[in-house]
C-alpha cells in the first residue's frame, strides 16, 4: 500500500508540475536534510490565485427533499493519527449520518496522494463513517451544505462550482499557527469568504465576528466519558504532559522547562509524557508517545495533575483529564477560560516556575482531599456529550437552509 501510494504521489507531482516539479521536490528534501526550508506549501497556489474573496459566487442550494434529509460535503486534509480536529469532525459527521443525512468526504492533499490511498486508514480509524470518499481536485457533487474544515480547505470550497451553502468548521484561530506573514494572511483571508462558521467554543465565534465580521455559531466541547473515566483501584504516582513538538501552539518548550523545575522539587513523582516520542527526560520519566484513548485513560488515572498548554484555542485534553480525575494545569489565557469554563481547572501564567508550582499544589494535597477533588472533577464533565454538539449542528443547518425539523 505504501509503495502504491508513493507511485501515485510521483505521478500526480509529474502531472501537475512536470519532471521539473519532481526534481524540485527532490531538491527540497535534500535542502531539508541540510537544514534548509524544504517544506511543501500547505495550500495549492492555483487555489489561492483563483479565489478572489471580494467576488463571492452566488449561493445556490438544491431543493430540499420532502423527508428533510440533507446532503453535506466535507472538505478536509487527510487525517493523521491522534488528530483531535479530525476526531471532532468525524463525530459531527457521524451524528448527521445517524440523523438520516448523507455526508461525503472530499480530501485535500497537497502531497499528491489519492483519496483511494487514504480510504483504508480512514475506514479503520473512523468505522462509524459510512459516506463516500473522493479527491476534491476532481470536483464536488452538488450538496445542500459544503463545509471547509481548515484554512487551506476553504480555498477549494470557495472556488468549486458545486451547489450548496458554504459553512466553515473552525476549531482554532489558524492565523496564529504561523509567524505574522504570508501564511497567516492567507489563513486569515479565509474568514472573509462569506462562509457561516461553526466554532469549537464561544471564544472563536466572538473573535471571528469581531475581527472579520463573520457570522458564526458555536458548540461546547463534549467529552467521551465512556472512554475517559475514573478506574476502580487506580493508584496515582505522577503528573502527565501532553507534549507535541509538531504543534508549536502546545508550547512544548515551556512545558518541558516546567517539568524540569517541578522534578527538582519532587523527584519522587513519575513524569508521563504522550502525544509523540520526545526522548528521555531522566530517571522517573515514561515517554509513552502516541497512545490509544484507552491507554491514555489509564495514564490519566495514574496521575494527580496534567499539564496541557494551549497558546491558541484549547484542546480536547483538559476535559478528558477531568473525566479521569486528573486535575488539568492550563496556561492562563482568555481563550482557555472561556472555552473550558470549569472550576476544577488550575490556571497559571505560562512561566515554567508558576506552572510547576500549580502542579505541586495538586500533588502535595492530602490523599483524602485529593480523592474528593478527583471525584468532583470527574463529575463536572459527565454531562458533556458530543451528541449536544451534533444537535447544535443539525439545528444550524436546518435554520440556515430553511429546512423544517425532521
Amino acid at each position: 500500500m505504501s509503495v502504491r501510494r508513493r507511485v501515485h504521489q510521483v505521478a500526480n507531482i509529474v502531472r501537475d508540475g512536470g519532471l521539473r516539479g519532481l526534481g524540485a521536490r527532490a531538491l527540497g528534501r535534500v535542502a531539508a536534510r541540510l537544514g534548509g526550508d524544504g517544506e511543501v506549501f500547505p495550500v495549492r497556489l492555483e487555489d489561492v490565485r483563483a479565489a478572489d474573496v471580494t467576488r463571492r459566487p452566488p449561493v445556490v442550494v438544491p431543493p430540499m427533499p420532502p423527508d428533510g434529509r440533507l446532503t453535506v460535503n466535507w472538505v478536509c486534509t487527510p487525517p493523521s493519527p491522534g488528530s483531535g480536529g479530525h476526531t471532532t469532525m468525524f463525530r459531527l459527521v457521524e451524528h448527521l449520518e445517524a440523523a438520516g443525512h448523507t455526508c461525503r468526504l472530499y480530501l485535500y492533499d497537497v502531497y499528491g496522494s489519492r483519496a483511494a490511498d487514504h480510504e483504508p486508514g480512514i475506514r479503520a480509524a473512523y468505522p462509524g463513517f459510512r459516506g463516500e470518499i473522493h479527491d476534491v481536485t476532481g470536483g464536488m457533487a452538488d450538496a445542500h451544505a459544503v463545509f471547509a474544515t481548515a484554512w487551506m480547505t476553504a480555498y477549494p470550497v470557495f472556488n468549486d462550482p458545486c451547489a450548496g451553502k458554504r459553512f466553515y468548521l473552525v476549531q482554532d484561530y489558524e492565523p496564529w499557527f504561523f509567524p505574522r506573514g504570508g501564511l497567516s494572511a492567507l489563513a486569515e483571508n479565509t474568514y472573509r469568504m462569506g462562509f457561516h462558521g461553526f466554532t469549537a467554543g464561544r471564544f472563536l465565534a466572538g473573535k471571528l465576528h469581531d475581527d472579520a465580521g463573520m457570522a458564526a455559531d458555536s458548540f461546547d466541547f463534549g467529552c467521551d466519558t465512556t472512554r475517559y473515566r475514573l478506574l476502580d483501584g487506580a493508584r496515582r504516582d505522577g503528573v502527565v504532559f501532553y507534549a507535541r513538538r509538531l504543534a508549536p501552539r502546545r508550547a512544548i518548550e515551556v512545558g518541558l522547562l516546567a517539568l524540569e523545575v517541578f522534578t527538582r522539587e519532587h523527584p519522587e513523582v513519575v513524569v508521563h509524557t504522550y502525544g509523540e516520542k520526545i526522548g528521555s527526560l531522566g530517571n522517573g520519566h515514561i515517554d509513552h508517545g502516541l497512545v490509544t484513548p484507552d491507554e491514555l485513560n489509564r495514564i490519566y488515572n495514574r496521575c494527580y495533575a496534567g499539564l496541557s498548554l494551549s497558546m491558541t484555542n484549547v484542546s480536547l485534553v483538559p476535559h478528558e483529564m477531568l473525566a479521569a480525575g486528573c486535575i488539568p494545569v492550563v496556561n492562563e489565557a482568555e481563550h482557555n477560560k472561556i472555552v473550558l469554563d470549569n472550576e476544577f481547572v488550575r490556571y497559571a501564567p505560562a512561566t515554567p516556575h508558576e506552572l510547576a508550582r500549580a502542579m505541586a499544589n495538586v500533588v502535595t494535597m492530602k490523599p483524602q482531599d485529593f480523592d474528593a477533588l478527583a471525584t468532583k472533577a470527574a463529575g463536572s464533565v459527565t454531562g458533556r456529550s458530543w451528541d449536544d454538539a451534533g444537535r447544535e449542528l443539525d439545528r444550524l443547518l436546518r435554520r440556515e437552509l430553511g429546512t423544517p425539523e425532521a
